[in-house]
């Protein structure tokens, strides 16, 4: 018996928005907007029992810059191989 291979589905283009990096850095972002002193402040966005420390809001946007790198890197690393397959296809 031979077994007869359906065509495979063509896969769909990867779409940025379904990056989990990107979703972590939106988040990262609003939590460091609300920590900025006169929108909410540290005690706004500490943990309870952090020690308290000044400028938590920094740490925040700067995680929320390197998740962003992350996102594009990814992003661009899985356009490539998409775009790779196309080819081989």
């Amino acid at each position: 018996m031979s077994e007869k291979k359906s065509p495979s589905k063509p896969s769909a283009k990867p779409a940025w928005y379904k990056n989990t990096y990107f979703w972590i850095a939106l988040i990262l972002f609003v939590v460091g907007i609300i920590g900025i002193p006169g929108i909410g402040g540290d005690l706004a966005i500490r943990d309870p029992g952090q020690k308290r420390e000044s400028n938590l809001f920094m740490l925040y946007l700067g995680a929320a810059i390197v998740m962003l790198v992350n996102g594009v890197m990814s992003h661009r690393q899985t356009l490539q191989q998409y775009e790779e397959e196309e080819l081989l296809s």
